[in-house]
């Protein structure tokens, strides 16, 4: 029961606790973002431009650009970074953020997720602050940077696996999938933000290093807020309301079991669990491909302005956005009119998650310096993987409740091993950022998306694993969508 003080305080939270922790979720994924973002746009910036004694005949010209802005717009020294040098600074964070994955879920199913998360983005956050100052007294030394990159990786890799188990304890079956879609979206608006706020204050304050300024000092503000604000599981909150936790308490009852010890033979040997990695990993390969390069491909291939790139590259991911919370939307009526089972619907938007970014960003390659037309490829295809959220983003909560944290890092930093590799070969294919080098690496992206989603369609799975609960729970659970048997007539709507 709440007396006194906190049950004063609890009286001024008009939105239920679990709200505010899906939205705090929210801003965590978007600052998670946009301090691993803004450097796609920044070293477009902090680098010497690359002269390629290679003839291109498909190179986009001065005059069909029309562009009244210099290349390069800063005053801060530039450095003479290699393509391969650039490639290794942009992979060099997941390197980190790979490693922490699996200790950060482990550690959050045990002991909570609230400062497992909230730790790690402050650390981001604070290294992200002293970015300009480690390369200025390095004399922009690479190495130095790629170190640096690397435990911010650290510091960001338990964000995902974090949230996930804190999720797991605070939201009910029923609202699953919109708190998860409202979070998980944060990927999306951090990358519009850090995307188009990253080239406006380069070009407003001439200096690169604002980027890191901004963006560290939100992660900051960003942690102060989540420690006062957010707790990791209903009964450890102070100031949460008597009728929620009971709310809670009811519906989540089969999540609050005593702490078991993780299966992690039989998670291993999950035939779903795998197909989910595989999936993971197809969506991981084109999304990195576009986060960490598609500002180098608008500068070096279309030849827009640092303004111009900033704003025209987070175009896709709004859109993107907007389409992860209507087919969130579209996914769940489907399922509950029976037009789809859940099994189904995960495979159909995670299909078309993975077709339609491999064709519409192949396609892009094909239209030359048609700005307007390539910008157009872009942003459908990157719409089209917003449907991977209603798809494969939720299909760990599918697959398992107790051990959601642990099977979303081992998912999740598998997957971001694509993280590691994408910008390496994508500036080791591209050296002299020619067309036809971007075009390969198109077709690569649209043959990885491509296997993966078919091993996915093949061997993913909806149903919750044997490793998860006892048999009489699974059949509860396999009866319910949303926290509604799908077996009532009630909810039999025609499809």
């Amino acid at each position: 029961m709440l007396t006194g003080w906190k049950l004063l305080i609890s009286k001024f939270f008009i939105i239920p606790q679990r709200y505010i922790l899906g939205i705090m979720g929210f801003f965590a994924v978007l600052n998670a973002y946009t301090m691993r973002v803004s450097l796609s746009i920044a070293i477009t910036e902090m680098v010497e431009r690359h002269k390629s004694t290679v003839y291109d005949p498909y190179a986009c010209t001065a005059v069909e650009i029309n562009n009244k802005s210099s290349m390069n717009t800063v005053t801060d020294e530039l450095y003479p970074w290699t393509p391969q040098q650039q490639g290794l600074i942009l992979s060099s964070f997941y390197w980190g953020y790979v490693l922490t994955h699996l200790p950060g879920g482990v550690i959050a199913e045990k002991f909570g997720g609230k400062h497992v998360l909230g730790g790690g983005i402050l650390c981001t956050s604070l290294l992200t602050l002293i970015t300009p100052f480690v390369i200025y007294s390095t004399n922009g030394n690479w190495i130095w940077f790629v170190v640096l990159r690397v435990l911010e990786g650290f510091g960001e890799g338990t964000t995902y696996p974090a949230l996930n188990a804190i999720l797991s304890k605070w939201v009910p079956i029923g609202e699953r999938s919109k708190l998860g879609t409202l979070v998980y979206a944060g990927s999306q608006i951090g990358t519009v933000m850090a995307n188009s706020i990253s080239g406006a204050l380069i070009h407003a304050t001439r200096s690169w290093a604002s980027v890191f300024y901004f963006f560290g000092g939100l992660g900051c503000l960003w942690t102060f807020l989540w420690t006062i604000l957010c707790y990791s599981e209903p009964d450890s909150h102070p100031f949460i309301s008597d009728e929620e936790k009971y709310y809670l308490q009811k519906k989540m009852s089969i999540t609050t079991k005593d702490k078991k010890d993780i299966p992690w033979k039989r998670i291993l040997t999950s035939v779903p669990v795998w197909a989910l990695v595989f999936a993971q990993i197809g969506h991981d390969w084109g999304f990195f491909a576009m986060v960490t390069d598609l500002p180098t491909y608008m500068k070096e291939v279309l030849r827009f302005n640092v303004k111009d790139n900033g704003l025209l590259s987070s175009i896709p991911y709004l859109v993107m956005w907007i389409v992860s919370l209507g087919t969130a939307y579209i996914c769940d009526k489907l399922i509950k009119k029976k037009c789809m089972t859940i099994s189904f619907a995960r495979k159909f938007f995670s299909s078309i998650g993975s077709f339609g970014p491999g064709i519409f960003l192949l396609w892009a390659s094909y239209v030359g310096c048609d700005r307007n037309l390539a910008i157009v490829m872009f942003t459908i295809g990157m719409g089209c993987m917003g449907c991977f959220y209603s798809g494969i983003k939720v299909n760990v909560l599918d697959l398992s409740v107790h051990y959601a944290g642990t099977i979303m890092a081992l998912v999740n930093g598998i997957g971001a091993l694509s993280g590691i590799l994408v910008p390496y070969l994508i500036s080791a294919l591209t050296e002299d950022h020619t067309l036809l080098q971007w075009r390969i690496v198109f077709w690569i992206t649209f043959g990885v998306l491509f296997i993966t989603n078919v091993v996915f369609v093949i061997f993913g799975s909806a149903d919750v694993q044997p490793f998860d609960f006892s048999e009489s729970e699974r059949q509860d659970k396999r009866d319910e969508f949303n926290g509604v048997n799908l077996n009532k007539s009630e909810i039999s709507e025609p499809c």
